[in-house]
């Protein structure tokens, strides 16, 4: 909090290479602050942080609304194509002490594609790095993005119809971050409102953990 009519949240993004990670914190900042694009080997190579703008129109409390600044930070995909696992934890969590060791962090985002099928095993590195990094109460401070969710409704997939039909795998991960998630069509630039729902619902999210930071 930087006064009584401010509310920052901080956020950290994880996920596999090309899963849209970086573009994940652009949308929610606002801006295009990391860099994303399509590449044959991992784009993000260090930890980097970006901040909002003022937000308004998100939050209210005690019936006045509060001006809100996201921080997110972006970090290297792991597996990565050229960095090692301890080359990866090493700089994640150098970044997130120096950055939120002292107000702490609200979410980490773990992001995946909506558009192709979790398998078993394939997203247990990341969550393995997630669990070394935020420690036993990571699933209570983790929430999933599912990006590319455009392709999945082109494929005729509503989010009702998906979530029957995803694979178990999916489903149990969602199941034990206490069903936090959210489906985001990063592809292109979200407008106001569309990030303003978004915003509501990371911050839903934060007031289940009353607010507390790790």
């Amino acid at each position: 909090m930087a006064d009584s009519n401010e509310m920052t949240i901080n956020l950290v993004v994880f996920g596999r290479t090309q899963t849209g990670k970086s573009a994940v914190g652009n949308s929610l900042l606002g801006s295009s602050d990391f860099e994303s694009r399509r590449s044959p080997s991992s784009v993000t190579t260090r930890c980097s942080l970006g901040r909002s703008c003022r937000i308004s129109g998100v939050i209210r409390r005690n019936g006045c609304e509060l001006a809100l600044h996201v921080q997110v930070l972006d970090t290297p995909s792991y597996p990565h194509s050229s960095l090692s696992k301890e080359q990866v934890t090493e700089t994640v969590r150098s970044a997130l002490a120096h950055h939120f060791g002292k107000e702490g962090l609200h979410l980490a985002l773990l992001v995946l594609r909506a558009d192709l099928p979790l398998c078993p095993n394939e997203s247990d590195h990341t969550i393995r790095l997630i669990q070394e990094l935020l420690g036993p109460t990571w699933k209570d401070f983790t929430a999933v993005v599912l990006t590319h969710a455009d392709k999945a409704e082109e494929a005729g997939y509503s989010e009702e119809v998906y979530l029957h039909e995803a694979s178990s795998t999916l489903l149990s991960l969602l199941s034990s971050v206490q069903h936090k998630y959210i489906f985001l069509d990063n592809q292109k630039s979200m407008i106001k409102g569309e990030r303003v729902i978004v915003l509501r619902k990371l911050l839903n999210f934060i007031r289940q953990n009353n607010y507390q930071t790790l």
